[in-house]
């Protein structure tokens, strides 16, 4: 196991709220062992959480003799985690925006300004949609995610009448300013699709942080409607029953196991079955539909699809193997996925992308040198959940590789079980309280610290 994981692993939510980032990226020095890395090009696509986590370690692990490039079209980098807060006032986007000049200031990265036109991955090059081509002995790709046009919407709806906001930013304003115009009595009706998408708990969360700012500043009686896709809550299950429940009831509704939902973006009428396939019609004041989401480029004709990255049964996702994140369906060929873009048995989380960043990047240290990945990686994922304005929840579990199956699972959480047998893979937090919102601003700010600083 890499000196890395073990450490990432090793650490409980408390020390690792509590690490430095100078302290947690000294103490992260991979003990390989071997002699420098010289000559060697990396080329890494996307700098969200993944790519910009990756291009650190791998400067910060090869050394200044492995040359590192950063593609990406956007100058500065906006969190989705923390955004839900954006709804309700507590921060603004500009908060969660950042810089990633420290990436080349101080680990060296060459960054590029670009994006992805099409690969070449016998020639071993990327060539970008201003027609740039850029060289490689490995490929990193961290494209992040689309969303399809869904319900009968488009993607203009998205950005003009309906937003998803599940990319941070001017979505995020937009969703923002109609809550505001929302008036005591009236309805917000969010969406959530099948899994897998991005942050499990994070639609559940921004219910309750919807529900919590329109009690307080419109009136309690308006409402929230949840129209889940999946069969139940997909992640932090106790909570959001007790918040739903209990904490928000009499605003909150939560409906499992929707169907057939269409939303007339000009109207804001939905339509959709319920689990027993009884249809229903809603009017709503404010509508976030959150869309099917697939990996950035494996759209028919994208820049992944063409270069047949996109191998999972339904096309949205690139499979790796999860001891390099090198690509299954090239394999040999030097390039790895990582990030929201892969299928690897994570959830798809800021935190889980950080973690394995890590571990692409210790295997491709290890691969350029002459030597083997960790056959044993190790992943934390770890994230918060507000539920009010001034509490939240917390989730951790642990995920280990598993040699037969050759795919990261969940670890059994301290050796507990739950009431019916099943081992418990993740730890939840047992109480919604002010102490986990302060410790989630300090587990935030760590994070991003590590990620960028």
């Amino acid at each position: 196991m890499s000196y890395a994981t073990r450490l990432d692993a090793a650490l409980n939510r408390r020390q690792w709220m509590g690490w430095t980032a100078g302290g947690l990226a000294a103490a992260l020095l991979p003990r390989t062992g071997r002699g420098a890395i010289t000559g060697k090009k990396v080329v890494v696509v996307g700098a969200g959480m993944a790519g910009m986590t990756a291009a650190k370690y791998l400067r910060l692990w090869g050394g200044s003799g492995l040359q590192v490039t950063l593609v990406e079209p956007e100058t500065l980098y906006t969190s989705n985690i923390m955004s839900n807060l954006v709804l309700n006032g507590s921060r603004s986007v500009g908060s969660l925006r950042y810089a990633r000049d420290t990436l080349a200031s101080k680990y060296g990265v060459q960054r590029v300004t670009g994006s992805v036109a099409a690969l070449n991955a016998g020639a071993r090059s990327v060539t970008l949609a201003d027609g740039t081509s850029l060289a490689y002995d490995r490929l990193v790709l961290a494209p992040g995610v689309s969303f399809d046009e869904a319900y009968g919407l488009t993607q203009t709806d998205y950005d003009t009448r309906t937003p998803h906001a599940w990319r941070a930013g001017a979505q995020t304003t937009l969703l923002r300013n109609q809550l505001v115009a929302m008036r005591n009595g009236d309805t917000f009706v969010m969406s959530i699709p099948k899994a897998p998408y991005r942050c499990p708990p994070g639609p559940y969360e921004r219910a309750c942080v919807v529900a919590d700012y329109l009690k307080k500043a419109k009136g309690s009686n308006c409402k929230v409607l949840v129209l889940d896709e999946n069969p139940v809550i997909q992640a932090e299950r106790h909570t959001f029953e007790q918040a739903f429940g209990q904490i928000h009831a009499g605003v909150i509704r939560y409906e499992a196991g929707v169907s057939g939902l269409r939303i007339d973006a000009a109207s804001r009428q939905l339509s959709y079955l319920d689990a027993v396939l009884a249809p229903h019609t809603v009017q709503a004041q404010a509508v976030n539909p959150i869309p099917p989401h697939r990996a950035q480029g494996s759209a028919p004709g994208g820049w992944l699809a063409r270069a047949g990255l996109n191998n999972s049964a339904d096309g949205r996702w690139a499979v790796v193997d999860v001891l390099s994140y090198e690509s299954t369906a090239l394999p040999g060929s030097g390039i790895h996925v990582i990030g929201d873009a892969a299928s690897c048995g994570l959830p798809k989380a800021g935190h889980v992308a950080n973690q394995e960043a890590k571990i692409c990047a210790d295997a491709i240290v290890r691969l350029l040198q002459n030597g083997q990945p960790d056959p044993q990686p190790v992943a934390n994922s770890a994230c918060y959940s507000p539920i009010t304005a001034s509490t939240a929840s917390w989730l951790t579990a642990t995920y280990q590789y598993d040699p037969a199956e050759r795919k990261m699972k969940p670890a059994i959480a301290g050796g507990k079980t739950l009431v019916n047998g099943v081992p418990a893979t993740a730890i939840e937090s047992a109480t919604i309280d002010g102490d986990n919102f302060k410790n989630m601003g300090t587990w935030f700010r760590t994070l991003m610290s590590d990620t960028l600083g």
